[in-house]
């Protein structure tokens, strides 16, 4: 099958292509960061007209987003409204013209009104709805990234462990989060796409690990592992505002995850190695 992976050099396609590759499926890779010609926002991108044609499967992954430090700086600016706004403008008028399969990759942030990241995934979410695709919805996917000023919150504390040899945290680290290793993920997004007609196939598709940990505890255990120093914050979270939804574990009798967090963390490790 011909696969288009829009975003295909994030943090989660790039763990998708090879993962797709492995089944033996063709990937089209698609990310502004490879060429300009993959820019998202461009209207009636020929790149992507073509790449759409040609293709029997579309994951919508590309967003311009990135970690808690990004998010907290950028989101609720003018360029990160607009370049949201263009990239799904423009993927979703493709998808409806082309008339493909696809899903869209959304956030548990998807009901936090008060973040324009959330408001943003949920403006796709209805999208997606309307053009009877598929909403996955991620809670903080980990793994290899490239972008270090997009960086999320575990890649970021190993970098900082690893070159400074300080792991200084943005906050007091009381919040939980749940972690989902970018190997499991791509185990479940391939299940999405094998099971695409499935009506039994959950209607909320909440990818996670579904096993919560408290942010201090994964910045002491990189610190401790890397021979580093931890240095937790003063202040609050203020991009979630310790809102914790709740994944609904339907996807359980189609998938389950594998890897432990501090297993993965390890993983990433020694990858960056």
């Amino acid at each position: 099958m011909n696969i288009l992976v829009l975003g295909s050099a994030g943090q989660i396609g790039s763990y998708l292509v090879d993962y797709l590759e492995n089944k033996g499926h063709e990937v089209i890779e698609f990310d502004i960061f490879d060429h300009a010609r993959y820019d998202l926002r461009r209207a009636n991108n020929a790149t992507l007209e073509t790449s759409m044609r040609s293709c029997d499967f579309v994951f919508f992954l590309a967003f311009d987003v990135g970690g808690s430090r990004y998010l907290s700086k950028y989101q609720h600016t003018y360029e990160f409204v607009d370049n949201n706004v263009r990239i799904m403008a423009e993927t979703f008028r493709a998808l409806k013209q082309h008339k493909k399969p696809f899903i869209f990759a959304s956030s548990q942030m998807s009901n936090m009104t008060y973040s324009s990241y959330g408001i943003l995934k949920a403006l796709g979410e209805e999208y997606t709805r309307i053009l009877g695709g598929k909403t996955v919805k991620f809670w903080n996917v980990y793994g290899i990234e490239h972008d270090m000023e997009k960086a999320h919150v575990i890649t970021d504390f190993i970098v900082k462990a690893k070159t400074t040899g300080v792991v200084d945290m943005l906050t007091d680290g009381e919040e939980y989060r749940e972690f989902l290793y970018a190997d499991d993920c791509c185990e479940a997004l391939n299940m999405v796409m094998e099971n695409y007609d499935n009506d039994a196939l959950p209607e909320e598709l909440c990818i996670t690990s579904f096993r919560p940990v408290q942010i201090r505890e994964v910045g002491f255990f990189i610190a401790n592992y890397l021979g580093a120093h931890l240095i937790p914050g003063t202040k609050k979270d203020t991009v979630q505002m310790d809102k914790n939804n709740v994944p609904d574990k339907a996807i359980l009798n189609f998938w389950t995850p594998k890897t432990t967090i501090f297993h993965g963390i390890l993983k990433v490790i020694e990858e960056m190695d």
